[in-house]
């Protein structure tokens, strides 16, 4: 299932979402994109030519040229694109200055993973959570949420009621904390204290499976109660 299709009826007419579902990890890549052809990435996970071009494929049906990516944390599966996407379109890469320790170290470990071919990348813009960040007219608000990663935001447009939310919160689930800068007090913090005050009916989009809302979890996750 498309995380970002719960319902048809639930695609905004101007701020559009398409998910992917990419590499081993099965990872949410999301892209947002309006109906003017302002692209940007959520955490490009593609991994080998052909998710690379399965992503390129839908750019050009739509005729869209993304201009950055937006990275919720930098754990391998979340940026297996990222220098792919960054060489091939010319375009900058954002992410918290928490993450730079752990951008660093998926070179080490990839290739315990598998991943013997991957291509570091250097930081080069940090989000700021005062200001946030922009898409064409949306302005997104800059969550910052640790605990599954030292570094770790989502992405919140409260005018649509979406969020973007990596690895922090899932469908009747949470992040793993036993990770290398993992921490679960940090991660049922963030969930409490940023995340469940969000409004019932705010769209929450995971890193990986199904959709959910704000409302649904805090009535029905086992793991994070409000």
């Amino acid at each position: 299932m498309d995380p970002c299709n719960l319902q048809p009826t639930e695609f905004y007419m101007a701020l559009l979402c398409k998910s992917f579902i990419f590499n081993p990890f099965q990872e949410n890549t999301y892209v947002l994109y309006t109906e003017s052809g302002k692209c940007v990435v959520i955490d490009p996970g593609c991994y080998g030519p052909a998710e690379q071009l399965e992503l390129e494929q839908f750019f050009d049906t739509h005729n869209l040229v993304p201009e950055a990516v937006w990275l919720t944390h930098t754990h391998v599966d979340h940026i297996l694109g990222l220098a792919w996407m960054v060489r091939k379109w010319n375009i900058p890469f954002f992410m918290h200055k928490n993450e730079i320790s752990q951008l660093k170290a998926v070179e080490v470990y990839a290739p315990n993973y598998g991943f013997y071919d991957f291509e570091p990348v250097e930081p080069q813009f940090y989000l700021d959570e005062q200001t946030g960040i922009n898409l064409a007219e949306y302005h997104f608000q800059v969550l910052f949420v640790p605990g599954h990663a030292p570094g770790h935001v989502a992405f919140y447009q409260p005018e649509t009621g979406q969020i973007w939310a990596g690895d922090v919160l899932f469908k009747r689930s949470i992040g793993r904390t036993d990770l290398p800068g993992g921490n679960h007090t940090q991660l049922e913090n963030s969930i409490r204290n940023a995340l469940y005050h969000l409004p019932d009916l705010v769209k929450v989009y995971p890193g990986h499976g199904e959709a959910t809302t704000i409302g649904e979890e805090k009535r029905f996750n086992p793991f994070v109660r409000p």
